[in-house]
């Protein structure tokens, strides 16, 4: 295994809307979850609060922030060969996870699987 300064960090590949949701966020939570993800990246533990969404499928995480306003969410698929997949980012107003937010995610996620298997 490589030490660490000579792993690459990862590249980011950015799913449908994901990076422009992103960008509509708030200041302050577009640099919290942005800087999660260049520690994920670089191969450390995101800043942020984050958990293992294995409702939306095996090797997916969420990072999540909020404001006084509401909660933002970033899906993400754990690095897989040298690429981070972004499933989807969105906002959320209650503790459980809408629905269509999930099917979302799940279908980005099906997509990503069927690419990497066509490239084999």
């Amino acid at each position: 295994m490589k030490d660490r300064s000579e792993r690459q960090p990862a590249e980011i590949e950015w799913e449908g809307d994901s990076k422009e949701i992103l960008s509509s966020f708030p200041h302050d939570v577009k640099a919290t979850l942005g800087f999660s993800l260049r520690q994920i990246q670089n191969g450390d533990r995101p800043r942020c609060s984050h958990r293992p969404m294995t409702s939306v499928g095996q090797g997916v995480w969420e990072l999540k922030d909020g404001d006084e306003r509401t909660w933002y969410r970033l899906m993400y698929l754990t690095r897989i060969g040298g690429t981070i997949h972004v499933l989807h980012c969105f906002e959320k107003d209650s503790r459980k996870t809408d629905r269509r937010d999930l099917e979302v995610a799940k279908a980005r996620l099906k997509e990503i699987r069927q690419r990497l298997l066509d490239r084999k």
